[in-house]
């Protein structure tokens, strides 16, 4: 009862193809893959170092640099 062979699971696929149909999951497939890409790409741009320090970026003229106080 704890293992299916391979003809439970051609006979699951057989259904959720004939369910579904072959462009609605050649579409998940697509997005899918679309997803992890832009997951493996976003893990890539966070764990780069960047190329000029936070202080250079927060200098500029057009950037006000505010200190939140607490009233007493």
């Amino acid at each position: 009862m704890g293992s299916f062979s391979i003809w439970h699971w051609l006979i699951v696929l057989a259904i959720v193809v004939i369910v579904f149909g072959t462009k609605k999951l050649r579409n998940i497939g697509e997005d899918l893959g679309g997803a992890v890409k832009g997951f493996k790409d976003g893990m890539k741009d966070g764990s780069a170092k960047p190329d000029a320090p936070a202080a250079a970026v927060t200098a500029d003229k057009a950037t006000i640099d505010v200190e939140a106080k607490q009233k007493v």
